[in-house]
């Protein structure tokens, strides 16, 4: 079989699989290289020290499989979904959709893995490895030479017929593919609505996205207290954002997809921010089993919670945070504090200061503190 008929096979495979687009990618150095090399100079990637590792693999993508030839590339979309309606409530609007049910990860490896397999019996011999987000491997360039797509202004891949609400992964094989598809033209023009959008600025300009002012990294990543400066800027996002891909024109009307494991399950649907708060270990452990969120932590979804609280704002929230000032975690209970600085009034008051009566951990004390403060400053 030539080059070209098996990649059309292997494509039509990944089909099977269960992946909505497939795409073959030659192995050349990154196209997007230099700008990637140029984002780490400039710290755009902040704490994620990890984006720093490999950056040999990263700029030339055959290292990361010895003898390969070429990368079978696929997207599965995400939203919207089929029978699920948006979530109502303080949480889950507040969570990025694909976040929502099982871990991508996950899903697009065991399909991957499984692709794979049939590969390997039909072609004895050829070695595989797959990606899907885990490794030192830029995605998004891969995928706009396999033809899935190519990077907008707000960084993510569009398609011109999907928009950007689909997931990548790739399978790296010791075979040869014939990768015909010609690169997509600009699909941005003049479009800057994701600019204009983003609530913190993090799009500074065209195709570049600075981290230190990202939300979802943030909510996702960053790992301890936030700065008081990241808690106002977070609003009252839990986990990631979408908001660059809420205004985008190629995701207007997306066409809805049935991958029902990416639905988001009953047992985490019933949360909101106070029950996220107040949850216990073995309770997350249960509801988020399989979950993206876990990314996060368990203290960290708390951190999240406390501080959509305190950025919502709202009396309601008062009994909750008080609650959580006697927490067993420190993280927790210095955004609790925080967050209840920010609500204010008397019950808050209360709350803090008899808080403060009894905390020993001296970050957390500071916290407090400043919450008072800000309670006895004027208006």
């Amino acid at each position: 079989m030539n080059p070209r008929a098996t990649a059309a096979l292997l494509k039509s495979w990944a089909l099977e699989a269960g992946f909505d687009r497939a795409g073959v990618a030659a192995l050349e150095p990154a196209a997007h290289g230099a700008a990637f090399l140029r984002w780490l100079e400039r710290g755009d990637q902040a704490g994620m020290a990890y984006m720093e590792r490999r950056i040999e693999a990263r700029l030339a993508p055959a290292a990361v499989l010895a003898g390969a030839r070429s990368a079978l590339c696929v997207a599965l979309d995400y939203h919207p979904l089929a029978g699920e309606a948006e979530p109502r409530g303080d949480l889950w609007p507040r969570v990025a959709r694909y976040a929502r049910g099982r871990d991508y990860h996950h899903l697009m490896g065991e399909r991957l893995r499984a692709l794979a397999e049939r590969i390997a019996a039909a072609f004895p011999g050829v070695v595989t490895r797959p990606y899907v987000d885990t490794g030192p491997v830029l995605e998004r360039d891969l995928a706009a030479r396999a033809g899935l797509g190519v990077v907008g202004k707000n960084t993510n891949l569009l398609h011109r017929r999907v928009g950007s609400w689909f997931l990548l992964g790739e399978l790296f094989l010791t075979l040869e593919l014939d990768a015909v598809q010609a690169p997509p033209a600009d699909l941005c023009g003049s479009c800057n609505r994701c600019l204009q959008a983003c609530p913190t600025g993090a799009l500074r300009e065209p195709f570049r996205l600075d981290s230190r002012l990202c939300i979802s990294y943030w909510t996702i990543e960053h790992r301890g207290a936030m700065p008081p400066a990241a808690r106002e800027m977070v609003g009252d996002w839990v986990f990631g954002c979408d908001v660059c891909q809420e205004v985008c024109p190629y995701n207007r009307a997306p066409r809805e997809v049935d991958h029902p494991e990416l639905r988001l399950p009953a047992e985490r649907a019933e949360l909101d921010l106070a029950g996220l708060l107040a949850l216990r270990r073995d309770d997350y452990v249960a509801r988020f089993r399989g979950s993206p969120m876990k990314r996060a932590k368990l203290d960290g979804l708390r951190r999240n919670a406390a501080v959509a609280m305190g950025n919502r704002g709202g009396g309601a929230y008062v009994p909750a945070l008080a609650q959580a000032l006697g927490d067993a975690a420190p993280l927790v209970r210095g955004h609790a504090a925080w967050a209840l600085g920010r609500i204010g009034g008397a019950a808050a008051r209360q709350a803090l200061a008899a808080a403060l009566a009894s905390e020993s951990d001296p970050g957390v004390r500071a916290e407090i503190d400043s919450a008072l403060a800000e309670q006895a400053s004027p208006a």
